[in-house]
């Protein structure tokens, strides 16, 4: 380990052009929960026991999870062959294995979750499994058997046909059945409680709210911290497709004894809209419509298998790193490629919060981050080495690298520069639904592109290079500032804040590169500015003199057999770093950024297993990574 201390300045409608659908899925489940099963394999091997933690917040552990989780009870799902349900998705966070698609090919974790959580779409909720049951009425609805049939391009028009209705603002009644959604929400939720272990296993009762205006992605997915209040029907884009609306309802179950937050995801395919800077009815933001963003939505999901909005290359020219698994789509049926950057990355966003509140009209992207998946299939598929894609029909390698037979090529290119999976880490009390949706609401959370690496963060006017070396970091941190999430203010001296950053390889998986801290900032003009700084990084690499600059970690990667090897890098990083560019008077936020050293894409893994050339347009490598949740400072 190296240390260095250095001081510097409409729903689904979204989907036509994605989905192909290939074969049927098994029979509806029941609608009350049965006891899940017993494993067919082997389970896995118990986790080591955890040394003793230290009292308070610092012997707070990092926990690793997703909530944003597709079964077939989701109609872009099942009419994709997926053949899993929400008990299958929590015993394959658990380890076990789970049919991937209708041909039986299997799907299994290696590194078991700490918390999971089920969020399928309230839209058409459970409908269409149902039409697979002759005993219900849907089963003879004319669409039946084009959904259900064995061809699937016969079964994939009949998919885009509802998807166009439903864009068009027009859905069939016999989908919108009140009685099926209560029932599949109410199964949706003993199903969650069946399977939570309060200090094992976490899970949540959630859904997704799919609103698509345009074609451009507003999605959340909505997560209730506890079974005790659930409303009866989850809340869908059909009620309303305005974000205000949603936040309303939500405040209506928060009146009525509920918990729950939203976490938007996917603002790079939302064409501009998701961090737009007026509301639904074209008004520019102000302070209350900034208080109700924050209050209901605290977290946003910075990168997932549709790829990471982290930022763009249009927005930071300067930031080397900036075109990491770049999804460039809206959820449209052409391909079509957005044109509005601004308002489409969270980066940028957080820069457009510091500048409404300087102008006093309140911050309503003060963001914390994580990370997830969208799997349509269970299983959140965020190990690179072991991508199973995002649809059934993704489970054979050869359709998610090379395409199925039909498909048009816009499609192919789309499904193959799909991103593995990412993960939420909170940093909790305890492995419990209370602990982890505390530390949710206070921010104390990060998002990884898939690995099980951590970072912690603090920041502050009371911490000092030698905090690093104490026997708990943590406890200097909390002491002397504050964690990843929070805000600090009372700059009365004029000098700049410092930070503790630390960051731990995934005990499985890469070596680390880097860690940087991102800094953004308003300045007296309303201008805005980012800077991004190498802090601390492995090997003997010297910044370049004039531009600042550090060179390449280097690469491993051999892609001929997709491997690599850990002669490079280091299992720890751990740095200080103070803003000496520090202004007291502006607005500012500072999140920190860790990079693994290179890897093996999937897509190389699977051309490598194949026998074929990776395709024209796809890395070799990627440097997988993590993001802290970002700190504050409010003058």
């Amino acid at each position: 380990m190296r240390l260095i201390e250095r001081s510097g300045t409409a729903f689904v409608a979204a989907l036509v052009g994605l989905l192909v659908a290939c074969g049927a899925s098994e029979p509806p489940a029941a609608e009350a929960p049965a006891e899940p099963p017993v494993a067919e394999t082997a389970p896995a091997a118990p986790a080591p026991e955890p040394a003793a933690a230290e009292p308070g917040p610092a012997g707070r552990t990092a926990l690793y999870g997703a909530v944003h989780v597709h079964t077939g009870y989701s109609f872009d799902a099942f009419t994709n062959g997926t053949v899993s349900r929400p008990g299958d998705a929590y015993r394959w966070a658990k380890g076990e294995a789970i049919q991937g698609n209708a041909a039986g090919l299997e799907m299994q974790l290696r590194t078991p979750l700490d918390f999971y959580a089920v969020s399928d779409h309230a839209e058409m909720m459970g409908v269409f499994p149902r039409m697979e049951d002759p005993e219900s009425p849907l089963s003879q609805h004319p669409m039946a058997a084009r959904v259900l049939s064995d061809d699937s391009n016969t079964a994939m028009q009949a998919f885009a046909e509802i998807l166009r209705d439903f864009s068009a603002g027009k859905v069939d009644p016999a989908f919108t059945d009140p009685d099926i959604s209560r029932s599949v929400w109410r199964e949706i939720v003993e199903i969650a409680d069946a399977h939570d272990d309060p200090g094992t296993f976490t899970t949540f009762p959630a859904f997704e709210w799919t609103s698509n205006p345009s074609m451009r992605n507003l999605h959340r997915v909505v997560v209730f911290g506890s079974s005790a209040v659930v409303p009866e029907l989850a809340y869908s884009s059909l009620d309303s497709d305005r974000p205000e609306d949603l936040w309303t309802w939500m405040e209506a179950q928060r009146a009525a004894g509920a918990t729950l937050l939203a976490i938007p995801h996917n603002a790079n395919a939302s064409d501009g809209l998701m961090f737009s800077r007026v509301d639904s009815d074209g008004e520019p933001l102000d302070a209350a419509y900034a208080a109700t963003r924050m209050a209901n939505e605290p977290l946003y999901e910075i990168t997932q298998i549709k790829g990471t909005s982290e930022t763009h290359p249009d927005l930071s020219p300067n930031d080397e790193f900036a075109s990491f698994e770049l999804w460039d789509y809206t959820l449209s049926a052409d391909s079509h490629r957005p044109t509005h950057r601004q308002g489409s990355y969270v980066r940028q966003a957080l820069l457009d919060g510091l500048a409404l509140e300087a102008a006093g009209a309140g911050n309503p992207f003060q963001y914390g981050f994580i990370g997830d998946t969208d799997t349509h299939n269970a299983g959140a598929s965020n190990e690179e080495d072991n991508y199973t894609g995002k649809f059934a029909f993704e489970t054979e390698p050869a359709h998610r690298l090379l395409g199925i037979e039909g498909q048009p090529e816009g499609q192919k290119r789309q499904v193959r520069e799909f991103s593995s999976g990412g993960l939420a880490g909170v940093w909790a009390d305890e492995n419990t639904r209370p602990a982890i949706f505390a530390a949710m609401q206070r921010r104390e959370t990060f998002g990884t592109s898939g690995p099980h690496l951590s970072v912690r963060f603090f920041g502050g006017f009371g911490l000092s290079p030698a905090d690093l070396d104490a026997d708990s970091p943590a406890t200097a941190g909390y002491a002397g500032g504050v964690p990843m999430g929070g805000e600090i203010g009372n700059a009365s001296t004029g000098a700049g804040p410092s930070f503790l950053a630390w960051a731990t390889k995934d005990p499985k998986g890469a070596n680390l590169d880097r860690l940087q801290i991102v800094k953004g900032w308003v300045d007296a003009e309303g201008q805005q500015h980012e800077a991004v700084h190498d802090v601390v990084w492995s090997g003997a690499r010297t910044p370049d003199a004039e531009t600042g600059a550090l060179p390449a970690v280097g690469s491993t990667v051999d892609a001929t057999t997709a491997t690599y090897t850990n002669d490079i890098g280091e299992g720890e990083l751990r740095g200080f770093w103070t803003d000496e560019a520090f202004d007291p008077d502006q607005h500012a936020f500072y999140y920190v950024r860790v990079l693994e050293i290179p890897t093996p894409r999937w897509s190389t893994r699977d051309a490598v297993a194949l026998g074929v050339p990776v395709p024209d347009g796809l890395p070799t490598a990627i440097q997988e990574r993590a993001w802290s949740s970002p700190i504050w400072y409010t003058p």
